[in-house]
Order: C-alpha cells, then structure tokens, then sequence
C-alpha cells in the first residue's frame, strides 16, 4: 500500500501544538479592516482551536 499523502492546503491551515491539540487562525482578518474595531482586530490575531466535530477529518487531512 502506498504512503498516505498530506492533504496540502489543510498542512498550511492547521497546526497540531504539543499536547495534541489542533490549531487555527480566525477567519476576516485579511481585508476590509477600516470598519472592523480594533478590539475585534486584535481578537483575530489569536489562533483557536477546531472544533470536535472537525477534529476527525483534519487529522485525517494531516496524517496524524
């Protein structure tokens, strides 16, 4: 059987942190940002974590 390849556009989305956990970047922080607070601004530069119900499949994108 050959090697499972990495699903590469999920590989630059998501990242696994040492606990195991994956990680994200929020979403509508590339552009239209005079309009956006910069509380709101600042919020989206912190990354989150993904959802349980996603979890399954991004790992399966990854390989892990």
């Amino acid at each position: 059987m050959p090697k499972m390849k990495t699903n590469r556009g999920a590989a630059k989305r998501f990242r696994q942190n040492g606990n195991g956990k994956l990680k994200r970047k929020k979403a509508y922080a590339s552009h239209i940002l005079t309009k956006k607070s910069t509380k709101r601004k600042r919020n989206l530069r912190q990354q989150t974590g993904i959802d349980s119900s996603d979890r399954k499949r991004v790992k399966r994108m990854l390989g892990i």
